[in-house]
């Protein structure tokens, strides 16, 4: 008899016996469609060569089985093979179960799960057809058109096109590489969310880190991190929340944002921060500071908004800071109401009723601007309304006035000034040091003051200065100070008025790095040993 038309009989004839209730079941049993050869064995029929089955709306093909037709299951040997007839789902193995009640195949062995474009390898999987979901235990690799996903464990929800991989998590792309403990990959747009601690190193060698998670487009190559930082070889941005777009250039990031360019050595920081990576030009806003790293010390600048643009093919290469603006340096100490600091010659500008302390002296003007050369104070000019304030060894107020005036320093301190336009000075004669004996008063067109440690060592005056000496019986309130004198010592900042206004928590560079761990080579577990290791976490094996 031909053994195809004897296996159809066969199971025409179990039909009849089974009577309704079987034909009733039938769409919830496993079948058998063909085989080269069946083979009746103690609690199973045994199914040889070229063996089809079906269940529901899959296909299952395989080299041999055994078909345990009272439990609705069958184990599957050989180049198994289960194809859904509806959804574009194949499934191949060396090895599997399939069960027709609880609808769960269980295969091992070179483990293929292919959904469309999106390819599923391990060699533990347990493929729920009731839920359409996919679990593995082992080491699973997940494959498309422009990814490849690894991890220890993994979840794929095939109706939502979502993979939840878990431990040791992988993503490798053309561009990126991603390490991370918990990620969710959307098949269709190719998106990828972690949870927890996420390290991404580009091809160029550029990092992209966070601490509390991320998100990441990877076809239009954009990234949200949580409590992130951007590293390359020029700059590293950081923010709570930071989006970074790849092919833009763009970053923006939203509380404790930080942005540093390591050419200028110079860091900003804000609430609120935009920046663009070709121009180099960043916007920081909300309780703004920017760090100037010298070589032997900081400056310090808090304003309420900064604007950095440090272009290479731009001639003028600038900060600017306006509203509030205060300074803090070891030998120099500032505020005013804008300033503009240009990279190219290390100058400082500063708008609007500016002052300025520098160790014993103080000086004011409606603008003026300061020059450093060689990381230190090299000379500052006052424009309009130009006055300074030295203090001498006796704590006597040395003052000078004029339209414009010039300031020279060394070691940073005021070694001279030159005074152009309605010069008046007013300085204090000592005698070893230690004893006043009278205050001069002088007035001329051009004034050069050369100091001491805050006093008066020479003066050169213009064509007929006018000039007064007044000892020191005689020296009042009004003979000892020029027009416009204000000593506003009480208003100079310091570094803790700049913790104040914002307090820099410094990035900790032993941070745990995923790239620095070394790979785990895993070992195969049992199905005891998941079972119970779900059991232990409290989730049912779907």
């Amino acid at each position: 008899m031909n053994f195809r038309f004897y296996t159809f009989l066969l199971l025409f004839l179990v039909s009849l016996v089974g009577g309704t209730e079987s034909f009733a079941q039938q769409s919830s049993t496993l079948e058998i469609l063909s085989a080269d050869l069946l083979r009746g064995a103690k609690g199973f029929d045994r199914l040889l060569g070229s063996v089809k089955m079906k269940h529901q709306n899959s296909l299952i093909f395989c080299d041999s089985a055994h078909f345990f037709r009272d439990q609705n299951r069958a184990q599957l040997f050989g180049r198994v093979r289960i194809e859904d007839v509806e959804d574009p789902i194949t499934t191949t193995s060396s090895y599997a179960e399939y069960d027709g009640n609880t609808k769960v195949a269980k295969l091992r062995n070179k483990v293929v799960f292919t959904n469309q474009k999106t390819s599923l390898y391990t060699d533990y999987l347990d493929y729920n057809r009731e839920t359409n979901i996919a679990n593995y235990y082992n080491n699973g690799k997940v494959v498309d058109s422009v990814n490849v996903l690894t991890s220890e464990t993994g979840i794929y929800e095939i109706n939502y096109e979502r993979i939840n991989f878990q431990q040791n998590v992988v993503l490798v792309n053309p561009d990126y590489t991603l390490k991370t403990n918990d990620l969710i990959y959307l098949t269709i747009p190719k998106t990828a969310q972690t949870q927890g601690l996420t390290n991404i190193l580009s091809k160029e060698g550029y990092t992209l880190d966070a601490q509390k998670g991320s998100f990441y487009d990877t076809q239009q190559k954009q990234f949200r991190f949580f409590d992130g930082i951007v590293e390359t070889e020029d700059s590293r941005v950081k923010a709570e929340e930071l989006y970074y777009d790849e092919q833009r250039g763009y970053y923006e990031g939203i509380k404790d944002v930080r942005v540093l360019n390591k050419e200028r050595k110079l860091e900003v920081f804000g609430d609120v921060g935009k920046y663009w990576e070709e121009k180099k030009y960043s916007e920081i806003y909300g309780k703004a500071l920017v760090r100037r790293y010298f070589e032997a010390d900081t400056l310090y600048l808090a304003a309420d908004t900064l604007i950095s643009h440090d272009n290479e093919a731009d001639s003028a290469k600038y900060l600017l800071a306006y509203h509030s603006v205060k300074m803090v340096k070891s030998d120099l100490s500032g505020k005013a109401d804008s300033l503009f600091y240009n990279y190219s010659d290390s100058s400082i500008q500063l708008f609007k009723d500016p002052v300025m302390w520098n160790r014993k002296s103080q000086i004011s003007a409606d603008s003026m601007v300061f020059f450093i050369a060689n990381e230190k104070l090299d000379r500052v000019y006052m424009k309009d309304k130009a006055f300074a304030i030295m203090t001498d060894t006796l704590l006597n107020f040395n003052q000078m006035k004029g339209r414009k005036m010039t300031g020279h320093f060394k070691e940073g301190q005021i070694e001279k000034l030159n005074i152009e336009g309605n010069g008046e000075s007013l300085y204090y004669a000592l005698e070893a040091d230690t004893l006043t004996q009278g205050v001069n008063r002088i007035l001329s067109a051009t004034i050069e003051l050369t100091f001491v440690d805050g006093a008066i060592r020479k003066s050169n005056f213009g064509i007929r200065p006018d000039g007064k000496f007044t000892p020191v019986q005689k020296i009042d309130e009004k003979i000892s100070r020029l027009e416009g004198f204000q000593w506003r010592i009480e208003e100079r900042p310091e570094k803790n008025d700049i913790d104040e206004w914002r307090k820099v928590i410094e990035i900790d560079p032993g941070a745990k790095n995923l790239f620095n761990d070394p790979d785990v080579k895993l070992t195969l577990p049992t199905d005891a040993e998941i079972q119970n290791n779900l059991t232990k976490k409290g989730v049912q094996n779907r």
